[in-house]
């Protein structure tokens, strides 16, 4: 038994509308959340810093008031080390502000949201200058995660800042990107999320766009007009109406002609708007499915690539730990990297000869890569760039991930448990990292039983990832198998603490009211279970003592409370579909269930989060088509059917191949067939509800 939640499952499948309520509910909430959203701002203050021969890092303006802080210590993120030597630089770094005292909303784990700055710095060599050239620095303070969508604005207006060094050279900026319109930007449920999150579709959800656009006509109006939709720039003054409507984009599938007029086929991942500043319209792509711990446009491929690449052509040995070597010495560097995450350890990614937007984009990669879209709390706790007059308040940090261009850091072993660098692409552990405390299920469990070095099979995914990268998979695919690897490692503690405390904060529910029983990860024998658990019981210890343990709890409960159906583990469920060898009557009652419980809008969407397309999509559903008995058949062919009228699911769907697809045809024929045959009573064999489904 594990947590509840009083009156949660007790009354069965919670009540649902029909999909036309769902979405006028969610039109009425779309409204009430844009209307908090556009009374926000995109960006809250522009920063301006200079390098000064006689005086360093000094700042020039913050626009348009000063932030709370230390005005030095912002003047020094905004100008790195060896900023002169470079024509151009990008950094990222996050502020943090005191909730109470800038009477903020909070997040759930009761903190102040981040402030996210992108910072560019510019070298313009001059003559007339001291040291003959000119390094200033320009940055947009944002609570918008996704900020390199300001990088192109960022251009424009630090170029214009050398011309004219201004105030109002900065109001014009601050100006331009608040009016940056995002009211026909669709919200999206915490299952559409992923859904969209971990799929390639480009059309996902394009029916939400649509449905903005009936919303707010202006706004959608504004990015049909949008250069990026357009594919080309216009002038301020051109009447964007009577330009011709015979122009197509030569991208294979961006431009449609339809009755005279230009349809956009829309990458649904991202939502096109523009910022007009100094009479440019600037377009701008903002995703929409933004997941946890996603910072900026960092890659996932190169932050691999880079600590394989050298490990992969003449590995060496790591001194041994428990947290972070669980295949044994030679764990690959990139699973030592995720373990040192998971377990808080000081993270330090150094690099002397590239530049410190490189090195930051290296955090924000790891962040991402150990959160999988999942956990929380790395970004908070993370420092894209920091420099060596910052090292005490660094230290007092625990679980610190910092990036760094001085090479003093790599000669202090006390000043970090793993070090990355990036120049040379190897990953070492500290020689005067702490032990790690004996885990309190080391003796418990049968675990004792299990002799000699148990393999957690992290090196072996690690040869399915680079074999991936090496097949030019795209950085969607690897991200999601990244989170099928955290998914999996977070539903395996869940299991060790249920067998060790006999009851887990990572599940929440009473299975005695589950109308299938079963739950959690699914193993197809207890001796490969308890293989599992013991590999990777040092690992679970570890993570259980961390921050992201604990926020990671607080977001099982809030997923708990949005989830419709409790009555049933359907990620349990259909992991036994696809690795289980089932009996019949089994098999049965999984699709009968799945049948009678999966039927409104989000239901389907709750379904479909555990049928992601890399993992097949609807195959473990469509293997019912050639189910034994024709009542699950049956059973199969209606559940497809709801699916197959799904905003989501009907990509899904469309999927499936020709085999399935003629099985699902013949089968729906069949069934009418059947109930034509009994038209009075309306049911067939097994009790379907046949009548219903001829009428609709």
């Amino acid at each position: 038994m594990s947590l509840s939640t009083p009156n949660d499952e007790a009354s069965g499948r919670s009540p649902s509308g029909s999909i036309s309520s769902t979405v006028r509910t969610e039109r009425a909430s779309a409204r009430s959340s844009r209307s908090s959203r556009n009374n926000q701002l995109h960006v809250e203050y522009i920063l301006v810093a200079e390098f000064s021969i006689d005086k360093g890092p000094t700042m020039e303006h913050q626009y348009p008031n000063a932030i709370s802080g230390d005005e030095h210590m912002l003047a020094e993120l905004m100008l790195p080390d060896q900023a002169h030597v470079r024509i151009q630089d990008w950094t990222i770094f996050f502020l943090h502000k005191d909730a109470e005292r800038e009477s903020v909303e909070v997040d759930a784990s009761g903190h102040a949201p981040l402030i996210y700055v992108l910072n560019l710095v510019n070298t313009k060599h001059d003559k007339r200058e001291k040291r003959g050239a000119k390094v200033k620095a320009m940055a947009i303070c944002t609570r918008h995660s996704f900020l390199h969508i300001y990088k192109p604005i960022l251009l424009l207006a630090l170029e214009e800042y050398f011309k004219t060094p201004t105030v109002d050279t900065l109001a014009e900026i601050f100006t331009a990107v608040n009016a940056m319109d995002l009211s026909a930007m669709p919200d999206f449920s915490i299952f559409e999320r992923q859904i969209l999150s971990s799929s390639e579709q480009k059309e996902m959800f394009t029916e939400k766009f649509e449905e903005m656009a009936h919303i707010y006509p202006n706004a959608a109006q504004q990015q049909m007009r949008s250069p990026s939709s357009l594919g080309m720039l216009t002038t301020g003054d051109e009447d964007p109406e009577t330009r011709a409507t015979t122009y197509i984009d030569l991208a294979p599938g961006r431009n449609k002609l339809v009755n005279g007029r230009i349809t956009i086929n829309r990458d649904s991942h991202e939502f096109e708007t523009k910022v007009v500043y100094s009479g440019i319209p600037i377009p701008i792509k903002v995703p929409v499915a933004i997941m946890p711990e996603t910072v900026g446009d960092f890659s996932l491929i190169h932050l691999i690539s880079t600590f394989s690449q050298h490990h992969s052509a003449n590995p060496q040995p790591f001194a041994l730990h428990p947290h972070l070597t669980t295949n044994g010495p030679y764990t690959h560097p990139i699973i030592v990297l995720v373990n040192g995450l998971l377990t808080q350890k000081r993270i330090i990614f150094l690099s002397h000869l590239r530049p410190s937007g490189e090195v930051a984009d290296h955090v924000l990669a790891a962040c991402s890569l150990a959160s999988g879209g999942v956990l929380r709390g790395f970004t908070r706790h993370a420092f894209p760039y920091t420099d060596l007059s910052k090292v005490d308040e660094l230290l007092l940090v625990p679980g610190f991930i910092a990036g760094v261009t001085n090479p003093t850091f790599g000669n202090h072993h006390g000043w970090w448990d793993i070090l990355c660098n990036i120049d040379t692409g190897r990953i070492k552990i500290s020689p005067e990292i702490k032990p790690c405390p004996p885990g309190d299920g080391a003796s418990f469990g049968g675990f004792a039983n299990i002799s000699g070095h148990v393999d957690t099979g992290d090196n072996a995914f690690m040869d399915d990832v680079l074999n991936c990268i090496s097949s030019k998979f795209g950085e969607k695919a690897l991200r999601a198998k990244w989170r099928d690897w955290i998914v999996r490692f977070t539903r395996m503690a869940a299991a060790f603490e249920e067998l060790i405390y006999g009851s887990s904060a990572l599940w929440i529910g009473h299975e005695e009211n589950h109308v299938i029983r079963g739950h959690g990860y699914v193993w197809p024998d207890e001796q490969t279970k308890m293989r599992d658990l013991a590999a990777n019981m040092a690992r679970i210890e570890g993570w259980r003592g961390s921050r992201t343990y604990h926020s990671y709890c607080q977001d099982v409960l809030q997923f708990y409370m949005a989830k419709p159906i409790k009555v049933v583990d359907l990620h349990h469920q259909i992991d036994r579909l696809r690795y289980l060898r089932l009996s019949i009557d089994d098999s049965a009652k999984i699709y009968t269930t799945i049948r009678d419980y999966v039927v409104e809008y989000e239901e389907i969407n709750q379904l479909l989060c555990v049928l992601p397309e890399n993992q097949g999509g609807l195959f473990p559903i469509a293997v019912g088509l050639f189910h034994p008995l024709q009542k699950v058949r049956f059973a199969v062919v209606e559940l497809l059917e709801r699916i197959s009228t799904h905003m989501a699911g009907r990509h899904f769907f469309n999927s499936l191949n020709k085999f399935q697809k003629l099985a699902f045809i013949r089968l729906q024929q069949e069934k009418l067939n059947t109930a034509a045959e009994s038209p009075n009573t309306g049911v067939t064999m097994g009790g379907l509800n046949i009548a219903d489904a001829v009428t609709k």
